[in-house]
């Protein structure tokens, strides 16, 4: 009888083990055992959040391939092809910064050229303890190094993402890495295995102990009090090898299925592709190269070395498939066979280690509904009213410099310099100049939008509200660029779904995602979840970080957020704004309470709607979504990118604000952009927004050195622009 020690190692229950042991009619042998861990830890076998995961939208009159792939892919036209992931790399990120973000961005680069794909950006959503505490500066410098050390040596650009600090990080960071890439329909690759006989190619890297227990080491609390020697570390050279080898050979006519080898290594790798193709599959570990003496079977199967890669390929593919790697001095060991049996079986030499039918490590995994009941004190939080005195005019300028030099508002320029984000020559507009990055989709006219986005206080105050607003700001950003949201993937980073509060939060968090899916058309084509995400029984905030990809019929007819002396600012939605949940409060009045803005997706997806319309017939060239901060943050920004000040009035905002400065300048609120037209544009501007059903408010010019709200304040732009700039800045 197994001890509850030797359970917790592979992070099953003693009731999984039972199960497991009914499902064999025997106990299982000890590298069957440590392979059921890693495929029924949430990491891989999502357990808990399956059910829910089946709630989301995910098929759309441009989705080539949804959710059970390595990655998702949608039509962008002219026989082209985008396919995108996020995924996590948080607790190896907690344990060691610098390997566990590169390693991050290495398994989801290679879930995309597996898909026949080439890489063509990278977006980083990154969530932190507050900076001013060295432990999380060491996480976050580390983080950040990672991330342009692997992708700047890969050659793959770093384009955009987001920052978010908050004490609940503490111990936890988030590491969400996110890769695009553009493929023709026909060279997209599946891993799928396939025909009889066909072989089992294991390329790349060698195999090491690096790794093991990767899968279950993320689906446990408490990353740094656990598998210390779980730890991953990446070579990028290698990983570029790896890539175009792998591309190379896709060309191939014998190769029919690839399978990047990430969570749960040659585990995963062979029993995903054995159970999506509906075949089984022999393999000998002892064909395995190996960097590291001594390695058994349960070592070899459960490593998470990086830049490997599973091939299925016809025997009359293998000697071109050996010269091409060959070429690129990468191993490729042919270690067994599919079969037609259904049954994953390992050998090590003469003796069989593991015979198991592959469905039962996937199909079987099992999955749980639990009754979700929120936080008492989250309830509370939420219910309580805001008594705060309001602002008066001397007060505004000090309250717009606290915010514009708070970390989760302040300038990205130090991280953003740290990646290379115009290799590949496809970045039209860069990091920091628009609410999303555009890049070029070359051999055609057509561009694309990336952003990741989600404001993980929202979803702790109320995550139903918040789960929408993750989405919806996500896909305002891209349509802020002019690009129409095409489609969505996730990373769902939350604490224990084993405590009624935690499961409330993911459970109420993906209903809000479906519907802010739902009404935008943005079906759910990939994604990840990242569970106990806990640290001293202290869960971080519910994030479900959003990534959006856009498209652009012409790259060229794109906006960003600078404006022209003299051009009109306007805004386009929403009037009312609330003081719930927003960085005004939480950074001036240190309060987490309030609900956040209220969301009509009806309004929203006609504002984003009219916001595109207007960039694509070249009414507009500037658009700025209002987030975090507010009002008076988001003109600022306007006026940093633009070089120039503005001069607004803002009386009839603070008329539909119940007069209150506060909530008019640095409230929230959601369906809200800042756009900017020519003086002899703006009647097109309104007309556009009256027949749109859209609000349209002009609030004053773009002008002068300094931000000027009429009759409220006047603050020198170089001052704000400074305090912006020094917020990261140790």
């Amino acid at each position: 009888m197994l001890t509850d020690a030797q359970l917790r190692e592979v992070a099953l229950t003693r009731g999984e083990y039972s199960q497991i042991v009914e499902l064999l009619g025997r106990e299982p042998e000890p590298v069957e055992l440590g392979m059921f861990g890693a495929m029924w830890s949430e990491h891989c076998g999502y357990k808990n959040s399956r059910p829910l995961l089946k709630t989301l939208p995910t098929e759309g009159p441009r989705v080539l391939q949804g959710p059970g792939e390595n990655a998702g892919a949608v039509d962008i036209g002219d026989g082209l092809a985008v396919v995108f992931k996020i995924e996590s790399h948080n607790h190896p990120s907690a344990v060691e910064p610098y390997e566990g973000a590169a390693t991050g961005v290495g398994g989801i680069v290679r879930d995309i050229f597996t898909m026949g794909a080439r890489p063509i950006a990278l977006l980083d959503s990154l969530r932190f303890g507050p900076i001013d505490r060295p432990r999380n500066r060491y996480l976050f410098e580390g983080v950040v190094a990672g991330i342009g050390g692997y992708g700047n040596s890969l050659g793959i650009p770093t384009v955009a993402g987001d920052i978010f600090f908050d004490e609940r990080y503490n111990g936890n960071p988030l590491v969400n890495a996110m890769c695009v890439g553009i493929v023709q329909h026909e060279k997209i690759m599946l891993a799928r295995a396939s025909g009889v006989g066909n072989l089992v190619v294991l390329v790349g890297a060698g195999t090491g102990r690096d790794g093991i227990h990767g899968a279950t080491f993320s689906s446990v609390e408490d990353p740094e009090e656990s598998h210390r020697g779980v730890m991953q570390v990446g070579n990028p050279f290698l990983e570029k090898l790896l890539l175009e080898a792998c591309i190379e050979a896709l060309e191939l006519d014998g190769v029919v299925a690839m399978q990047d080898l990430g969570a749960a290594g040659l585990t995963s790798s062979t029993v995903e592709s054995a159970a999506r193709g509906g075949v089984g599959i022999d393999i000998d570990v002892q064909r395995v190269s190996r960097r590291e003496q001594g390695m058994n079977a349960y070592e070899v199967m459960l490593s998470e070395s990086q830049e490997r890669m599973l091939i299925i390929a016809r025997e009359d593919a293998l000697e071109p498939l050996q010269r091409i790697f060959d070429h690129y001095d990468l191993h490729a060991d042919v270690i067994g066979t599919v079969t037609d049996d259904g049954l994953v079986r390992v050998r090590d030499g003469d003796q069989v280690v593991v015979e198991v039918p592959a469905t039962l490590f996937t199909d079987a995994c099992p999955t749980y509904t639990r009754e979700g009941i929120e936080d008492a004190r989250i309830t509370a939080a939420r219910m309580t009213p805001i008594d705060i005195a309001d602002l008066t005019p001397d007060g505004v300028a000090d309250a717009l410099l606290a915010l514009l030099g708070a970390p989760n508002i302040c300038s990205r320029e130090s991280v953003v310099r740290t990646y290379d984000h115009t290799i590949l020559s496809n970045t039209v507009v860069s990091p920091l100049a628009a609410d999303a990055a555009v890049l070029r989709v070359k051999g055609t006219e057509r561009g694309i939008a990336v952003k990741t986005d989600c404001n993980p206080r929202y979803v702790y105050l109320d995550p139903y509200l918040g789960g929408i607003h993750a989405v919806v700001e996500a896909a305002r950003n891209v349509s802020c660029t002019g690009a129409e949201p095409l489609a969505v993937t996730n990373c769902l980073n939350f604490g224990s779904p084993e405590k009624p509060e935690g499961y409330f939060q993911l459970q109420q968090a993906v209903r809000g995602m479906s519907a802010a899916c739902t009404a935008l058309d943005t079906p759910v084509i990939s994604g990840n979840v990242s569970l106990f995400n806990e640290t001293g029984n202290e869960a971080i905030l519910p994030t479900p970080t959003i990534g959006v990809v856009g498209l652009l019929e012409q790259v060229t007819a794109h906006a960003t957020m600078a404006a022209t002396a003299g051009d009109t600012l306007i805004l386009l939605g929403e009037a009312v704004a609330t003081l719930g949940a927003s960085e005004y409060l939480a950074t001036v009045h240190g309060q987490t309470i309030g609900a956040p803005p209220a969301v009509d997706l009806v309004q929203e997806r006609a504002v984003q709607t009219l916001t595109r319309a207007l960039i694509r017939d070249g009414v507009v060239r500037t658009a700025h979504d209002t987030s975090e901060g507010g009002l008076l943050v988001a003109l600022a920004e306007v006026a940093f990118a633009s070089q120039c000040g503005v001069n607004v009035d803002l009386s009839v905002l603070q008329e539909a604000n119940d007069q209150r400065l506060d909530r008019t300048l640095f409230g929230e609120a959601a369906s809200r952009i800042v756009v900017a037209a020519t003086e002899s544009q703006v009647a097109a501007v309104l007309s556009a927004a009256a027949q749109a059903g859209v609000q349209a408010f002009v609030l004053g010019n773009v002008t002068g050195t300094d931000l000027v709200v009429r009759e409220v304040t006047s603050v020198a732009l170089d001052v704000a622009q400074q305090t912006w700039r020094n917020g990261l800045r140790g």
